[in-house]
């Protein structure tokens, strides 16, 4: 265990809830701190259900691009806890170092004095500190989970907000209606700040405008706005600022079209920040964002698949997620067939039924494993069992590795492509065991 582990452990004994939305405890802490959130460089916050971070790896890139800092915090991490944590310098910054982030979380700890907090308060109280005390050009600010009483909601007066889409997840913290959800979500909008908005369901762009109106928050909305669309392999972006002809994004499917889209969108509302078309084609072509859609190509776990196959990893976790995955391998198997195998870990909290119908007709066979080291993930068994109740021939396996090395044994032809799919922490896992952490 870390220095960084064994504060985060900790930590965790201070409140019984991992989640409990509130912003009465991170004011508290920041009052403590001196106000650090009032010393944050430029902001943008982004809140959503599916696409915050592949939304804000376009930002970066594109901000990076024009030789701007950026500070980039999200979460959760995939393999390092220093991941949630990058602290813009020239090119592409770094991870937060572990004696920073080790002082940081230290200081807040004590002047938390033992009260009751979350660690994700406190994790935003220390990124917060770090922020505000290594000079940036921006920060890109994602929400952890809703929006209206999540702890990065304490930045008053942000560059932009944005929300990305908006779908049924979280749902007994945030509403059991994607109207709810998306309310909860809108509670990032301030008065006079660019809100723009990803394509939404009816139900949650009515939510969202009305929230808007109601703080009076100009809204940009996509479709009506702005049109982000693929053409002849390429991203054509147009709003009333005019045309963007740019490479295709190096993040793999057409919901990544749409989430550059939004970037550049928000990018674009900002007074002031006037970003050369440069910016945009380098930014989009490189923007990189792990777990997502992501090929691997050498490492572990890769040596463990059959002959020739490939081998693909995806964190998605929710149904729209996996209809955005499904629709990716889609338009893969269209450019070359293979055999399609899912390795599927998902927590319990989710709904894995709705998440596999996506990939019904699609997949040869599904295999499912436990998360590593998460008591609350399914049994490999019932994921197995919901894969067949949906038409999806299934097995279980005992771990990753045990996983591979049975779909080494279906004598598939040709190789099979592979996709390790369910949950970020299932993600984490493959990047870890695999040998390929993100840095």
């Amino acid at each position: 265990m870390t220095p960084i582990d064994s504060i985060v452990a900790r930590l965790t004994s201070l409140h019984p809830k991992l989640i409990d939305l509130s912003l009465d405890r991170m004011r508290r802490i920041l009052a403590a701190l001196g106000h650090p959130e009032q010393q944050l460089p430029p902001t943008i916050h982004v809140a959503g259900t599916n696409g915050k971070g592949s939304t804000i790896a376009f930002m970066r890139a594109i901000l990076e691009a024009a030789g701007l800092r950026v500070h980039v915090y999200t979460s959760p991490h995939l393999v390092r806890f220093n991941e949630r944590f990058r602290l813009g310098g020239e090119g592409e910054g770094r991870l937060a170092s572990d004696e920073e982030l080790s002082s940081a979380l230290n200081e807040c700890e004590r002047v938390n004095a033992g009260a009751a907090i979350t660690v994700f308060e406190v994790t935003t109280a220390a990124g917060f500190l770090l922020f505000a005390r290594n000079p940036a050009d921006v920060l890109l600010l994602e929400v952890g989970m809703g929006g209206r009483l999540d702890a990065t909601n304490v930045v008053d007066r942000p560059l932009a907000s944005v929300i990305t889409p908006v779908s049924l997840d979280h749902a007994e913290h945030l509403g059991e209606t994607v109207g709810k959800i998306a309310a909860e979500k809108a509670g990032i909008l301030k008065q006079s700040v660019p809100a723009i908005v990803a394509a939404q369901p009816r139900e949650a762009l009515l939510s969202i405008e009305r929230q808007a109106a109601r703080v009076k928050a100009p809204i940009r909305i996509a479709g009506e706005d702005w049109i982000a669309t693929e053409e002849r392999g390429r991203l054509v972006y147009q709003d009333d600022a005019g045309l963007l002809d740019l490479p295709a994004p190096k993040l793999y499917g057409r919901h990544q079209f749409e989430n550059a889209g939004v970037a550049i969108a928000a990018l674009r509302a900002i007074d002031g920040l006037k970003l050369p078309p440069a910016a945009f084609e380098n930014g989009i072509a490189k923007a990189d964002w792990p777990g997502r859609m992501q090929r691997l190509s050498q490492g572990r776990l890769v040596a463990l698949t059959p002959p020739g196959s490939e081998l693909w990893l995806d964190g998605g976790h929710n149904p729209d997620g996996g209809r955005a995955v499904a629709n990716a391998l889609a338009d893969l198997e269209e450019r070359v067939s293979r055999p399609l195998v899912l390795v599927v870990g998902m927590l319990a909290t989710k709904d894995c039924e709705s998440f596999l119908k996506n990939f019904t007709g699609l997949a040869r066979r599904t295999v499912g494993v436990p998360i590593p080291h998460q008591d609350k993930s399914f049994p490999a068994d019932t994921i197995a069992d919901i894969a067949r109740s949906v038409g999806i021939p299934a097995q279980s396996s005992e771990s990753l590795e045990a996983a591979l090395a049975a779909i080494g044994r279906f004598e598939l032809a040709p190789p099979p492509r592979i996709l390790i799919t369910g949950s970020l922490y299932l993600a984490g896992a493959v990047l870890n065991a695999n040998g390929t952490v993100p840095v």
